[in-house]
């Protein structure tokens, strides 16, 4: 019976490798995208503000002050 489950666990296996490459890659451009652009980050802040309040914290984080005060003081 294990021998009948092998492909099917293969099978799983891959899908579950590509949903997990597909999200590293969709947040690393998700982070470059807000990284490089203030007008999607202004976008992000009012369509998903809580996506945009992690982006500010990983930043800070690392050592990146300022960019959450440039935005605010941003006008369009």
């Amino acid at each position: 019976m294990a021998r009948t489950m092998e492909p099917v666990a293969k099978k799983i296996f891959k899908g579950v490798l590509v949903v997990e490459l597909l999200g590293v890659f969709g947040a690393y451009f998700l982070f470059s995208k807000m990284n490089t652009s203030q007008d999607f980050r202004q976008t992000m802040s009012k369509k998903f503000p809580f996506i945009l309040e992690i982006y500010y914290k990983s930043i800070e984080q690392s050592g990146m002050y300022g960019v959450r005060e440039q935005d605010l003081s941003y006008v369009r």
